[in-house]
């Protein structure tokens, strides 16, 4: 009778705390953020200084998603577009780089409910028509990040395209159109880069060009100030905007990760560095208004 009661009272717990991390797993999230991933070999690279940063992550954001959004630069579509799987593969978008990179496998699973409740927001809001990918895995914008982030691959991962032939005004209304998916413990990342120009590659210690230092100050301050209509328009207000960015891919995803958290939401640096000269790392959060 006693080993009887001691079995019940061990399933009671365990019941209990399945119960438990199912209100966990669905609590709403106030945050949104938006990561620089910069190199692909940032997931192997313990001396890139944004390493550790990724892998302390929950240190910066201790709760549990239930799932995650990636809006990912590597994905540039004439419309947004979200994959629709069950077992994400692990796709590598890049060539030339150790061939330790090409085994690494990050076997998140798939996220297909997540995916069709991003077109329907999306498309209810008016924005845009949404189109389904149902082979498509992540690339490295999703998984490189993420193999840090959360290495045990165990939450659901759906993908995002951005739309480089749009503005960031666009994608700032896109993000508010994902709003919701917050209040459904949905972590919604726009992964990319502070500055993104590969032509101004340089050696690792580089010091960082005039022109990179000016927008990633510009950037940070308008961030922290709350100035996200100057965000949106960057390429009007920002210094040499179209020298850290000549292609805009690699930065949209922070407007969509800015308008999910909100116009009166405040932003904060969580992540500031440099690597190969010109390509800043800097990171933000940001947190919701929940007046």
């Amino acid at each position: 009778m006693k080993m009887i009661s001691r079995f019940n009272h061990k399933l009671r717990n365990e019941k209990r705390k399945e119960i438990v991390n199912s209100i966990i797993e669905k609590m709403a999230l106030k945050e949104t953020f938006y990561i620089s991933h910069g190199s692909p070999t940032l997931a192997i690279d313990e001396t890139i200084p944004a390493w550790k940063f990724l892998k302390q992550w929950k240190e910066v954001f201790p709760h549990r998603p239930s799932a995650i959004l990636v809006i990912s630069g590597h994905w540039d579509t004439s419309v947004p577009t979200v994959n629709v799987v069950q077992h994400n593969q692990t796709i590598y978008d890049f060539s030339g780089f150790p061939r330790s990179m090409y085994k690494l496998k990050y076997p998140a699973p798939g996220a297909p409910q997540l995916a069709r409740k991003v077109k329907e927001l999306i498309e209810a809001s008016g924005l845009s028509r949404v189109d389904e990918d149902k082979k498509r895995g992540l690339d490295h914008g999703t998984w490189v990040p993420l193999m840090l982030m959360y290495p045990e691959a165990d939450i659901p991962v759906c993908q995002l395209s951005v739309s480089s032939q749009r503005d960031g005004t666009y994608h700032y209304n896109l993000g508010k159109a994902l709003a919701p998916l917050k209040d459904e413990g949905v972590l919604i990342v726009g992964s990319g880069s502070a500055t993104h120009n590969m032509r101004a590659i340089g050696h690792r210690d580089s010091p960082p060009p005039a022109w990179a230092l000016a927008f990633d100050s510009w950037l940070k301050k308008s961030l922290v100030e709350g100035r996200y209509d100057d965000i949106n328009h960057y390429d009007e207000k920002a210094p040499y905007a179209k020298v850290a960015h000549p292609w805009p891919d690699h930065f949209f995803p922070l407007h969509v990760a800015m308008g999910a958290a909100g116009e009166n939401s405040k932003a904060r640096v969580i992540h500031e560095s440099w690597d190969g000269g010109a390509f800043s790392y800097a990171s933000f959060g940001f947190t919701s208004d929940s007046s």
